[in-house]
């Protein structure tokens, strides 16, 4: 019989150990500092209903989403009129969150602040970097009927103690408020809705597509804007800061405009006032009033997170303030604001850029195994380590000492004990140091509190 070819799809991570701990490490930090800023956790389900869970959305999402079949034909319950399979991967995260907080409304507490760190499925088309199976890390805080601007200023807050905790390099959190833009906007006689947000997306594309091609793209059949206006626009988005008084100078400079303009400036002065109040160093946030997102839902205040040294990679972090989360699901009205990490595609690119390297193992310490005789000791000496918290694997079946040195090396494993004829003799047990390349012997009532140290200095060490 011909073998099948093992083999994995395009657009999915699929880690070694080690790079799997490294990536684990990252979620474990993220996680931490979600918690440690008062948000809970929540899981929904990987599949949802199909109507449910392309109701915010349009024909663009529905050609990436993955359909399910739970037979070789379509379930004969499909959505109306469309003739679609009643069930579908998620997306994303937030349209599950929008379905959980209105069937759920009345049993949760507002403010409701929620993480959620789960796997998405997107129908990526196969290509470098494009995943269609990957890590969403999320938060969100969502209110009943109203939420204070002052969510949005606690949301860098997290995001610079996450990103410091993570030691990936310097980095700057982004920020501008999408009724500055739209207002001015409105003073240049762009007042339509639709057009307005035609222009948002492109103006958010100026970091990454430069000031030629917005202005092209401004000025061209599609937008039809003059020459004067487009010039306006580019000078107003290119505003940046250097410093909070330099942010609020520059929000001043700004000039008069329309109550929607004033609305979105006196916002962006509150939370710059209150990121600083939340201990975020000036040096890691700054005013960018090209920062729009380009999802249609963001009505306040936006955010992206950069690598200073590493532009290339793009968003690292970002999200903003919506109006009503559930407008589809509930007649409630739940305002909110959140963030995203997209973990498995920030992952890949750190490890792309040389950023993050593999992990050590998970193990602590490996017993070898000189005399089979001897296996119940081994075991024994191991319970005492793992007793203390200390992880250890035991050599089960014997082999050459050296293939046992190999193998806790090629596994990542820093500390090897060998308890031998000569050591059970002398009442000791000898250490080996893969990463120093070095051994030392240590009586066995010393051992534990010996490894500890070695493991604490080890940690320190990196």
């Amino acid at each position: 019989m011909a073998l099948t070819p093992a083999r994995t799809m395009p657009g999915v991570l699929e880690l070694l150990p080690l790079d799997q701990i490294a990536f684990q490490r990252m979620v474990d930090v993220i996680r931490r500092n979600y918690e440690r800023f008062g948000f809970l956790p929540i899981e929904t389900p990987v599949i949802e209903y199909s109507d449910v869970l392309l109701t915010k959305t349009g024909g663009e999402t529905e050609r990436q989403v993955y359909f399910v079949q739970s037979t070789g034909a379509l379930n004969a319950a499909a959505t109306a009129d469309e003739g679609l399979p009643e069930l579908a991967l998620r997306f994303d995260l937030t349209v599950p969150l929008a379905r959980y907080v209105a069937e759920h409304e009345h049993d949760l507490s507002f403010p409701f602040r929620r993480y959620q760190m789960q796997r998405v499925y997107r129908g990526e088309r196969a290509q470098r970097g494009r995943f269609r199976e990957f890590y969403q890390c999320d938060i969100d805080v969502i209110g009943k009927d109203s939420l204070s601007v002052r969510y949005d200023a606690e949301i860098p807050a997290v995001i610079y103690s996450i990103f410091r905790e993570l030691d990936i390099g310097a980095f700057t959190i982004q920020l501008n408020n999408r009724k500055l833009l739209r207002g001015y906007f409105e003073s240049l006689g762009i007042v339509d809705g639709e057009r307005q947000m035609l222009v948002l997306r492109e103006v958010d594309k100026l970091d990454k597509r430069g000031v030629d091609y917005v202005r092209d793209t401004l000025i061209g059949e599609r937008f039809g804007l003059s020459g004067e206006v487009a010039q306006k626009i580019l000078a107003f988005v290119q505003v940046r800061s250097t410093s909070l008084t330099d942010a609020f100078d520059k929000l001043d400079a700004l000039g008069a405009g329309p109550e929607t303009m004033e609305q979105g400036r006196a916002e962006l002065k509150e939370v710059l006032s209150l990121i600083d109040a939340f201990g975020v160093p000036q040096t890691h946030y700054a005013l960018n009033l090209s920062i729009a997102r380009g999802l249609d839902y963001y009505t306040g205040t936006v955010y992206e997170t950069s690598l200073n040294d590493h532009p290339q990679i793009g968003s690292i972090c970002s999200g903003g303030r919506y109006e009503n989360l559930a407008s589809q699901y509930s007649k409630s009205r739940l305002p909110g604001v959140g963030i995203s990490i997209g973990l498995t595609r920030l992952y890949w690119q750190l490890r792309d850029a040389g950023l993050i390297n593999r992990a050590q193992s998970t193990v602590d310490v490996l017993v070898t195994q000189m005399d089979e005789q001897q296996l119940p000791a081994y075991l024994a000496l191991a319970s005492e380590l793992r007793g203390a918290g200390i992880a250890t694997e035991v050599v089960l079946e014997g082999s050459k000492l050296g293939k046992q040195f190999k193998y806790a090396d090629r596994a990542g494993i820093r500390f090897v004990v060998v308890l031998g004829e000569d050591e059970l003799a002398k009442g000791v047990v000898t250490v080996k140091d893969l990463r120093r390349a070095d051994q030392f012997e240590v009586s066995r009532s010393d051992l534990i509190k010996t490894l500890r140290v070695e493991l604490e200095q080890a940690a320190v060490m990196g």
